[in-house]
């Protein structure tokens, strides 16, 4: 097996991020531990980019009246709002005003933001998901009660009217909305990388970079590809169980760590990672394959493959030994590449000027197989 030095647990893995903001620190964190990182921002978050009249006018309306319930539902949100409202000539009042209400806090970074405004949660769900802040209002008498919710990104109009069927006056306050990227190309490639397993896994920090992420796949018709291969190989993982709940629906599973905390989403990889990776050794016509994460080793010396080589092996290696069909074969080739089998035979001639001729058989009028010792 392949041996790496001990300040590199994830030496030799290719971990996509798609987060947007504090990407720099995660890339720097998961590079420092060796890992080849593919950048993918699935989401474009600007929160001191707002609709400032719209915001404005959202916090007149909240003024006009007494507040009985307030739900904060995230840190930079709230900081934002209160930041722009100082400046407003608003920001006493409104903290004034929210903190004569009732206020509940969807999480600890909520509750963070509220506090350094001086404003104190009086409940606040340990899952830090806000399906258990409106469950949590749903329990009670909300008759006539008037509920300001401040939105997390997304809009949280059919959660309004679903309290406003229990007799609430409820008003959203959208502080910044959470867009896909700018620039969609680098997500596209990354989708390509997970449907042709070229990744190990893949960061989530927010749980709308997971919808984005699942759009984009199906606007290029992978989508069915990234969920079978976040199933079976590519791992998922979320920085908490907020993240990990927006997986449930496409029924992935993720890994999540017990603190929702960047650092230790990290530290879990660094376990995960190498204890899946087990790796693979052969014998082939005589000689020793090893394969560890993206490492492909040839009695001991590292093999460099191109893409579509590298799918033909890894398509081969599923049941070494059997036959894999030109058809498979090229329904395993990653995308753009030309769909014929002539493009399958260059990549078996690659393949074979990379191992040795005597590597990969053609079983004539079936396909190709591994030449394994069994």
């Amino acid at each position: 097996m392949t041996q790496h030095s001990s300040g590199q647990p994830l030496a030799g893995f290719r971990i996509g991020v798609t987060a947007a903001r504090r990407a720099e620190e995660q890339i720097a964190l998961l590079e420092r531990r060796g890992a080849e990182v593919v950048h993918a921002p699935a989401l474009s978050v600007d929160p001191n980019r707002v609709d400032e009249p719209a915001l404005k006018a959202a916090t007149a309306h909240v003024l006009a009246a007494p507040v009985d319930i307030f739900v904060a539902t995230t840190g930079i949100g709230m900081k934002s709002w209160l930041t722009l409202a100082d400046g407003w000539g608003m920001g006493d009042h409104l903290l004034d005003h929210l903190g004569a209400a009732e206020i509940l806090a969807r999480g600890p970074k909520s509750v963070g933001a509220l506090r350094r405004f001086g404003l104190r949660e009086l409940w606040a769900p340990e899952s830090e998901c806000f399906e258990d802040v409106l469950d949590h209002l749903r329990r009670r008498d909300l008759t006539g009660m008037r509920i300001v919710v401040q939105e997390h990104g997304q809009s949280l109009s059919m959660a309004a009217h679903a309290l406003r069927r229990r007799g609430a006056d409820v008003s959203t306050v959208a502080v910044y909305r959470v867009e896909g990227a700018e620039d969609p190309e680098p997500m596209f490639g990354l989708i390509e990388q997970i449907a042709a397993r070229r990744v190990h896994a893949v960061t989530f920090t927010a749980a709308p970079a997971i919808a984005s992420l699942m759009e984009a796949a199906a606007s290029t018709g992978h989508r069915d590809e990234v969920i079978t291969a976040f199933q079976a190989d590519v791992v998922a993982s979320c920085v908490g169980p907020v993240t990990a709940a927006a997986f449930e629906m496409w029924g992935v599973p993720s890994i999540y760590p017990e603190r929702s905390r960047l650092a230790a989403m990290i530290k879990q990889l660094e376990l995960e990672l190498p204890s899946r990776a087990t790796g693979t050794t052969l014998e082939v016509a005589g000689h020793t394959l090893l394969l560890h994460g993206d490492e492909v080793l040839l009695d001991g010396t590292e093999v460099k493959l191109s893409p579509a080589p590298y799918a033909v092996l890894q398509a081969l290696l599923v049941n070494p030994g059997n036959v894999v069909s030109r058809r498979d074969l090229l329904a395993a080739l990653p995308s753009g590449t030309a769909g014929s089998e002539h493009a399958v035979e260059m990549a078996v001639a690659r393949l074979r000027a990379s191992l040795g001729t005597r590597c990969v058989q053609t079983v004539v009028k079936r396909g190709y197989r591994l030449a394994v010792t069994l």
